[in-house]
């Protein structure tokens, strides 16, 4: 659901004290996007994402994870509230109270039906605007992961797997492999961290 106004009528001020604590919502342009609940398949992929970037970034001690219902705060009228955000260590003075006062470092959005265009396009373009050196778009239904990084002229450019295998370069060190969207294929958490950390 979109809550329209007059093209760019919500700020981030009014977009925070409007939506209600547990309601996912997107900022962008000045534009609300609310969240509908979400599918099992696509809470099932979360949680198993939550846990597993949880305990990398916990064990590597490289940063902070954000999930849901934190809004980033990037401009006055763009606030997005990314399914997992992480920010590294030096960057951790930028989160206040109510929200992140700047962009995230890297952010994994997950796909479904009323979020496709959202996610690839209008995200896409807030999140290279930003400087977001990387951006995660998992897609379960068609199975792909898309990363995108930012290249030196802050465009990004769409990374390619190499083996069979998607590597960060802000976390360092963290995998995944694209085959793990599939339920049938995917490890549980803790066999999948212990090959990512070898």
């Amino acid at each position: 659901m979109v809550m329209r106004g007059r093209p760019g009528v919500w700020t981030f001020a009014v977009f925070c004290d409007i939506i209600a604590p547990k309601q996912k919502a997107d900022l962008i342009d000045g534009v609300i996007y609310l969240a509908p609940p979400e599918s099992t398949k696509a809470a099932r992929l979360f949680g198993w994402l939550l846990c597993l970037l949880g305990d990398f970034v916990e064990r590597t001690e490289s940063g902070e994870l954000f999930m849901l219902r934190v809004a980033f705060r990037l401009s006055a009228k763009d606030g997005p509230e990314p399914d997992l955000a992480f920010l590294k260590k030096s960057r951790l003075h930028l989160v206040r109270k109510d929200c992140v006062d700047g962009a995230p470092d890297l952010v994994i959005e997950i796909v479904d039906a009323e979020s496709v265009d959202r996610d690839y396009y209008k995200k896409r373009a807030l999140y290279e605007r930003a400087g977001v050196s990387e951006y995660w778009i998992i897609d379960e239904e068609i199975q792909q992961i898309t990363l995108l990084r930012l290249d030196c002229n802050g465009k990004y450019r769409k990374v390619r797997p190499i083996q069979g295998i998607l590597r960060s370069q802000v976390l360092k060190g963290f995998w995944l492999r694209p085959e793990w969207l599939r339920t049938e294929t995917r490890p549980g958490k803790a066999e999948a961290l212990r090959q990512i950390l070898g």
